[in-house]
Parts: C-alpha cells; structure tokens; sequence
C-alpha cells in the first residue's frame, strides 16, 4: 500500500469491526486490518491465526483480503473455511493458534458484515479495537515471508459438540438457523444426534430469504413455532446468522428468553459444582439471581457484552454465563467462548434427562411481569452524560438500591428497572419489570421521569415476557 487506509470510526464498535460493504467498509480496508493485527500479534511474539468466514455474499472476497495482509506479516494463516463463529473459537483451540478472525455480520442485515477478534485467549475488544484503528491509520506494519494453510475443523468441531449429549429418553426437535452459517454444521451433528430432527431454512444463503437471523425478535421465530406445532416437537431451536446467539422454543409454541434458558442449564452445573459462580448481564430478570440463590450457586450481574461477560468468566472462573439476548457461555465441560450450537446440545441433554417437559421446566420459574427492551433515541455525545446524570439525581435517594455495573439497575419495592447506553448506537437501552401490573406502572413512570428530567421523551410500552 501506498497511502494509509483511513476507516471510518463508525466501523469501530466496542465488541467487533462491523460496517456496511462498499461503503463504510471494502476488502482494501479487510486487508489493511489484516496487516495491522498480524502486526500486534507479530510484536506480541504470535506465529499463528486462525481464519472463518459466514455465509454472507460478501464473506467470501472479504475473507482473501483479510488473509492477504495477515500473511504479508509473517504470520501463519489457517483459513478453515466456511462455518459458525463458533467454530472459529474451536479452531483456535483445536490448531492451536495466537488469534482467530471471523467474519461475520451476525443478525445484522445482509448488507453488513464485520469481523470478530481474539489474541492470546482473550477477547479481542474496547480499547483493543481502537487501537486497531489507529494501526491502521498509522500505516505501521511489519513484513514476513507467511505462510497459508487450508485447515478445516468442521469435523472435529461436531465431534466435539456431541461430547455435551448425554443419555436419555429420545426427542424431537425442530431446527432454524435462518438460512446462516451454521446450516452445514447442524446438518452433520442432527445425523449424529439421537431422536428425530426436522431442520428448515438449513441452506446457508446471504440474502436470508426465510427471515431476519436473530432469534431474540419473537417474529423471526415464528416459522419455527409452525415446526414445533405440525411435527409434535419436544421443542424447537433457532440461531442467529453466525451461530453463537440462540432462541428457544418449548413444546407449547413459546419463547424461551435468555435469562429462562440461563436457570435451566445452571440447574445440572450446580448439582455438579455447589456454589459455583453463575454469570447473567445487567438486563436479566431477578428470577434469574433468585433462583441461581436458590439452587445453591453464587449469582454475579455483568456488564452487557460477550466479550466482558468472557473476561468476568475468566477472572472468576465461573463455569457458566449468558445474556439477554441468547449468547450463552460454557466452561463447564467446554472452553468458555459463547457457542450456541453446544448450548443447544446441553439443553437436549437436560431435557432427555428427565422426565419433564420443556414447558413443565418454564413454567416451574418465577413468572414476573416486565417490558421487553425498550431503545430511547438519544445523541451519541449524550448518552454516557445521561446516566450520569441520572445516577446523581438517585444518589441518597431512600427505598432503593443503585447498581452501577452497566448504566443503572434500581431496585426498590415493586421490581427494578434500568437505564444503560448502548455501545454501538445513538439510544439508551431500557428495561422494567416487577411482580404484578401495578407495579411494573410504577417503575415505568419512575424511569419516564428521569428521561424527562434529562430532557429525553420516554419509550412507548408494549407487552414483555
């Protein structure tokens, strides 16, 4: 290259790169980024990354570009192919290497794509990124004679996955991965699986013609809904557009939302490992704190983000983690990155285990009441002055508690609610919930008027879970 290659800042996210193609993002700035990470991995004493892409149209071109400025470093490139993100993480494991580099768009439309990082085992994030963008713009690279090896894992990447299915009665299942890059990888582990499974939009197609690849919206899960009431399903399971978000449905046709799933995988973690330290973010509901309190483990709140809750994990060796919004992080009896092809097998094993139904299980939670995530639009210079703003005026306010993990989380008598700026877009993220109607009424009208005391109009309410 003979100039810098300048990337625009709106690419830069906190957890990933993630832009449009062919305008805030081309295969130029693909191959600058290769170069300037092989570079810090390079200086950092690495050898080896490996390389995935998903099964965007545009992954695919992007993929050679990122390949050709990781090699010019001197680095070793294992390009494994097509797959899931998740595979991306195993093959780090598997072939042993410095770093990983996925591109993917995840649930994004299909005119985006991205690429998500790790160096060292640890995620790749923040001021990480950041620093990334300004490697680039410095035009600092090294050179080295590398080296690029095709280095498929698919095989051993399902090998491993039915590792997590135990014995028990058979299932039926229904499958949808949203036409992503997971499909060919599901294809193999359902033939390897026990029970019956019906897959649809299994096909691995960019231009998502089924629907949108994000399980967390109830209208993309409908088709699958469909599944689950035609075939008799034991229930059913959806993945967003590179596999490491999950949705489920049970065996009456509903939602399953993160938290839900959390306390039913956490049930066999802690038979195992009393007192274990349990992981959810900042957005989950307390029957998620309650009932992990109850089961005997060590419920922890994070901040929102895979790559915090991985580095929470790390630092205090929790076996298990999850999100709102579906990642859902094994250690126990894996390695700890957020894949939900093997959450959906651990749950066929809890589910095969006994003698209870998917909806039996639900329904033995808690039931609250609570808003679903609500998005206040809100300038990006605004936002993080906002929730100051907003925790000050609460400082030494009587009849409540203050958690400061992630924006505001206030506690008092009816339930909780939240305010937190989101990282990657102009909004705040809202959020309710409390034990009965009147109450979740209560808490919304407290959070409309510190919005509007920060001169914010406040959201329009519509049904939660």
């Amino acid at each position: 290259m003979t100039a810098a290659v300048r990337l625009d800042p709106t690419v830069l996210r906190e957890y990933d790169i993630r832009g449009i193609i062919g305008k805030t993002l081309t295969a130029e700035h693909y191959e600058a980024i290769g170069r300037a990470f092989g570079t810090g991995m390079i200086r950092e004493g690495g050898r080896a990354v490996a390389v995935g892409y998903d099964g965007r149209l545009t992954s695919p071109e992007l993929e050679q570009a990122l390949v050709a400025g990781l090699a010019s470093t001197g680095l070793l490139v294992h390009r494994i192919g097509l797959g899931p993100s998740p595979m991306l993480y195993f093959a780090v494991h598997k072939l042993d290497a410095d770093g990983g580099m996925m591109i993917t768009g995840s649930h994004n439309p299909a005119e985006y794509n991205g690429i998500k990082m790790s160096r060292r085992g640890r995620p790749f994030f923040g001021d990480d990124i950041r620093g990334l963008g300004a490697a680039v713009e410095q035009d600092d690279y090294v050179s080295g004679q590398g080296q690029v090896k095709d280095s498929p894992v698919s095989e051993a990447y399902v090998e491993r996955l039915c590792t997590g299915m135990s014995e028990g009665r058979p299932l039926r299942v229904a499958w949808d991965p949203g036409n992503g890059a997971a499909g060919d990888v599901l294809k193999a582990l359902c033939a390897r699986l026990p029970g019956e499974h019906v897959l649809i939009n299994e096909a691995i197609d960019g231009t998502f013609p089924a629907h949108h690849p994000d399980p967390t919206v109830e209208e993309n899960l409908v088709q699958l809904q469909a599944e689950v009431a035609r075939h008799g399903c034991d229930l059913g399971i959806a993945f967003d557009g590179d596999g490491d978000r999950i949705g489920v449905i049970d065996d009456r046709g509903r939602v399953l939302w993160g938290d839900q799933l959390l306390v039913l995988l956490a049930g066999p973690v802690l038979e195992e490992l009393p007192g274990a330290t349990i992981i959810a973010d900042v957005k989950s509901s307390q029957v998620f704190f309650d009932e992990i309190r109850r089961m005997g483990g060590k419920p922890l709140m994070s901040r929102t983000g895979h790559s915090p809750i991985k580095k929470l994990m790390a630092e205090t060796g929790a076996p298990l983690a999850g999100e709102m919004s579906g990642h859902v992080f094994f250690a126990h009896r894996y390695y700890g990155y957020d894949d939900a092809l093997y959450a959906a097998v651990r749950l066929l094993a809890l589910v095969a285990a006994g003698d209870r139904s998917l909806a039996a299980l639900r329904d033995s939670l808690p039931v609250m009441v609570n808003t679903p995530e609500l998005r206040i639009d809100c300038p990006e210079e605004r936002k993080f002055k906002v929730i100051e703003d907003v925790r000050a005026r609460l400082a030494g306010v009587a009849g409540i508690a203050v958690n400061d993990v992630d924006g505001v989380r206030v506690t008092g008598a009816d339930g909780w609610w939240l305010l937190r700026a989101s990282n990657t877009q102009p909004v705040l993220v809202g959020r309710c919930e409390a034990a009965d109607a009147a109450g979740l009424k209560r808490l919304q009208e407290d959070l409309d008027r510190q919005l509007r005391l920060s001169g914010l109009e406040p959201p329009r309410y519509a049904g939660g879970h």
